[in-house]
This record gives C-alpha cells, sequence and structure tokens, in this order.
C-alpha cells in the first residue's frame, strides 16, 4: 500500500480564531498573519491505494463550491478545484476512488466533494464511485446543526449524500466498507463525532497495532496544535478537547502511529514526540507523500 498527500484549495482564517486562547506574541511565532490577520492554511487529503483492496481517500478539503463572494469571505485562495488537479498530479481522477472517508462535514472538509460552482447550477455530487463514510453523530449534527455552527455546514451535502445510495454511516471503530484496515477514534471536543481514521500499522505487540498514520482532522490541525493547551475557538468544547488530545497522543506515542495533518500548510506527516516536561512534539516532519509505503 502507498500513501500520498493530496492538497485541495488553500484557505486563509483569522489567527485569533485557530489558536483560540492563546495571545498572537505567541502564535505569530508560528503562523504569521497578514494584514487582516489570517493566517495561511492548507486543506490536505491522504489518499491510501491499495487499502483493504480499494483507493480510499480521507476527506476532500475545502473545495471550489462556493460563489465568489462567499470564496472571498471564508479566504479560500484558488477559484479552480485545487485537489483534482493534485489527484491527477498522482495519477487518479475522483471517478477512481472507491471510499471516502469523512471526518466530519465541515464545509472545510468535505466542500471538495462538489463540483466548482457555476452560476445558475445547483451543487454537485463528485465521486461518482465512491463509498461515503461518516460517523453517526457527524450526521446527526450536519441534519441538525446548533446555530453556533450551521454555518460551517453545506445545506445541500446531506441530501445529495443520502440520494447517492452510498452513504455508510458509522457508529463503532471499523466500517464495513474498510474492514480491519482502518480503525476509527472519535472526538467530541470540536464538533460532535469527529472521526479520527488510523491506517492500521504492520507490526502487532501484545495484541496491538503498531507503525500506522492516523488522520488528526481538527483535532489536531497543525503543528503548534500537538501542545495539549492550544485550541481553536472553533472548538466547542476547549477542555474536553484537550483531555481527548492528551489522551490520543498518549496512544499514538506509545505504538508509534504517525500524525497526518490537514491544515498545516508545510507538513504532511510527523512522529510525536515528548519530552522530559511530558510537552508533546513532532519528529521526523515530512512535507508531502508522494506513493509513500506505510511503513517508510
Amino acid at each position: 500500500m502507498k500513501l500520498w498527500s493530496i492538497l485541495g484549495n488553500s484557505q486563509k482564517l483569522d489567527g485569533g480564531a485557530m489558536y483560540g486562547n492563546a495571545p498572537r506574541a505567541m502564535w505569530s511565532k508560528w503562523s504569521p498573519a497578514d494584514d487582516a490577520n489570517r493566517i495561511d492554511l492548507a486543506c490536505r487529503a491522504l489518499l491510501a491505494s491499495p487499502l483493504n483492496g480499494k483507493t480510499v481517500l480521507f476527506e476532500t478539503g475545502i473545495g471550489a463550491f462556493f460563489p465568489p463572494d462567499l470564496r472571498q469571505r471564508y479566504g479560500v485562495v484558488e477559484d479552480r478545484h485545487v485537489l483534482l488537479d493534485s489527484l491527477a498530479q498522482a495519477g487518479f481522477s475522483h471517478e477512481d476512488i472507491d471510499v471516502v472517508v469523512l471526518s466530519h462535514l465541515h464545509f472545510d472538509h468535505a466542500g471538495g466533494l462538489l463540483a466548482p460552482w457555476r452560476e445558475g447550477a445547483a451543487p454537485q455530487l463528485l465521486f461518482p464511485n465512491a463509498t461515503f463514510v461518516v460517523s453517526a453523530a457527524a450526521w446527526d449534527r450536519a441534519c441538525a446543526p446548533h446555530p453556533r455552527d450551521r454555518a460551517s455546514f453545506i445545506p445541500e451535502l446531506p441530501a445529495l449524500l443520502k440520494a447517492s445510495g452510498r452513504l455508510e454511516i458509522v457508529d463503532s471503530t471499523h466500517s464495513e466498507a474498510l474492514g480491519e484496515a482502518v480503525r476509527f477514534h472519535f472526538s467530541d471536543g470540536h464538533t460532535p463525532g469527529l472521526m479520527l481514521s488510523e491506517i492500521v500499522g504492520p507490526e502487532r505487540v501484545n495484541g496491538e497495532s503498531h507503525g500506522g498514520v492516523v488522520f488528526c482532522a481538527d483535532l489536531i490541525p497543525g503543528r503548534p496544535w500537538v501542545h495539549v493547551p492550544i485550541t481553536m475557538g472553533y472548538d466547542r468544547n476547549a477542555e474536553l478537547l484537550i483531555d481527548e488530545k492528551r489522551e490520543f497522543l498518549e496512544d499514538k506515542q506509545a505504538r508509534n502511529v504517525h500524525l497526518f495533518f490537514t491544515h498545516d500548510p508545510g507538513c504532511a506527516l510527523a512522529q510525536v514526540t515528548r519530552d522530559a516536561k511530558g510537552r508533546f512534539g513532532t519528529a521526523h516532519e515530512v512535507p508531502a507523500l508522494h506513493a509513500r509505503p506505510l511503513a517508510a
């Protein structure tokens, strides 16, 4: 099996919102801001093939579904569907994808499911041959959002996914589409039912898998957020997220599971470290994956 990091449309968002209660004097060292206080963010997907005999895409980024005024409001940089170009560069098309795994249905993670915006055209679902995998709690949230995060969802998307006849809603650690090859972890601090997908590693130690890769989604958007106290203003429950993140990182370090970052503009993959004071960090940082073996 090989892994590719697949870049989608990039985004600029307010640095204060992305770093919650951390002061700008701290976060600006990690993410320099422009004159509008916005920082650069990636929307990076992970492609694995063959995984359980299938070509699997973990998330789709923000895509190009927004009309021009909303694209500007939400800081989407490119007007073309970058994810489709990146898939082509890796030798794939959206028609080749057998499974799309969605950590949740916020537009910056699921918007790439849709065709680029065209004047007067209704939203159109891409990936005609894919099964779409989403957690039960994340699905429920998308269908009935809370007023606090309603603007983060695409109103038309749940109906399009359901009408496809290829939607799998997951309420356990494994899915029918991917079997034992992918193990799901769940978090509620950012949004209910955030699903963190671990591609199970090849090693077994005391019955536990080691050496895999986990898609960190918005539990840990990038390297700075590996530091446990750093959360986002977008998180619904920062204290819960911190507790979930600590447990998550302890487990991944113990089993040598590497972290895959969706929003870090300079790093796709890294190994978890922990210093003598117990602070988590990263090492062996990889900016991009190009047909990388899982065990590399």
